[in-house]
Order: structure tokens, then C-alpha cells, then sequence
């Protein structure tokens, strides 16, 4: 089993149950969350700022899977909840997940890189993974601490709700 962390993310209907209806989906396969962070709300980036605030938690997990396996069963959590695959990228959607770190790994293929790209730049990931694990560091050294510490104000993240384990 390899330990690694999920991000979620849900700006349609009611957030907070497509977060838990994740959580408890990722276990039919091969995923099991031994950790969540509380929830937070957070204000739309990327793409489409004109939408409803999300609502977003990071999850500690243990799988059997390797990243691909990993990256095909988020995606199928995310169908099985009624994410809509033909949506715009970074506008509204019911529920998002993100593999974030597995393991030490390091990976890269044409469909997932690890850690995530975004990971050290979004408030809305780093404030979760750090409530989870203070310490937390990328493969290569780099403490996330000192990357939330290093972004530049914005994207506002408030504590919603209680985590989701």
C-alpha cells in the first residue's frame, strides 16, 4: 500500500454531499481515505471566475494502485457522482478530484503529472494538505509550508465546515 493525497473540489448543488459521496465511492476502487482536512469554502481560479465558490478538502489516502490505476478510479468516482466530462475546464462542476502526491513518487505521463503541477501555486490545496500534514514535502525537498508562505495574497480559503472522516 502507498499513502498519497486527493484534493476535492464541488461547486454545484450541495457541495459538502458530493464531497462525502466521494469519499465514500473511492473505496469500490481500490482508494481508501484514512484522513480528511476539514472543508473549506474557496473563490474560483483558473479559467472561469464567474461561478459559484467551491467548496474543497484534501484527503489522506492508502492504495494498491499506481498512478494511472489511481488517476482511472478518481475518474470514475467523479462519473459515478455525475461530473459532466464534456465540461468547461476550470467551470462549475459537481465534483472534482485530484491526485496530488502518491507516495515519493515522481511521474509524468501525457495524462497526470505527480505531484501535481498546480500544487505548490493553489491556496485552496496547500491550506487543506497542511492541516493534514504540517510537514508535508514535495519528492523533492520542497516544504510546502515555505510555498504557502511564498504566495501572494488572493484566493481567498475559509474554514466551512468539519473534515470529512
Amino acid at each position: 500500500m502507498t499513502s498519497g493525497y486527493l484534493g476535492l473540489g464541488s461547486n454545484v448543488g450541495d457541495r459538502r454531499s458530493h464531497l462525502e459521496a466521494a469519499v465514500t465511492e473511492l473505496p469500490k476502487h481500490g482508494v481508501q481515505a484514512t484522513a480528511s482536512s476539514s472543508v473549506y469554502e474557496t473563490e474560483p481560479v483558473g479559467l472561469v471566475l464567474d461561478q459559484r465558490g467551491f467548496l474543497n478538502a484534501c484527503i489522506r489516502i492508502d492504495t494498491g494502485l499506481g498512478p494511472e490505476e489511481l488517476l482511472d478510479a478518481c475518474k470514475e468516482v467523479e462519473r459515478a457522482l455525475g461530473r459532466d466530462a464534456e465540461g468547461v475546464r476550470h467551470g462549475p462542476r459537481r465534483i472534482d478530484i485530484d491526485v496530488l502526491l502518491l507516495g515519493s513518487e515522481s511521474y509524468s505521463s501525457p495524462r497526470l503529472t505527480l505531484p501535481h503541477l498546480e500544487v505548490t501555486a493553489r491556496r485552496f490545496v496547500l491550506v487543506p494538505l497542511l492541516e493534514l500534514e504540517p510537514e508535508l514535502k514535495l519528492p523533492d525537498g520542497t516544504h510546502l509550508a515555505d510555498a504557502l508562505s511564498e504566495l501572494d495574497h488572493g484566493q481567498r480559503v475559509t474554514k466551512q465546515g468539519p473534515p470529512l472522516l
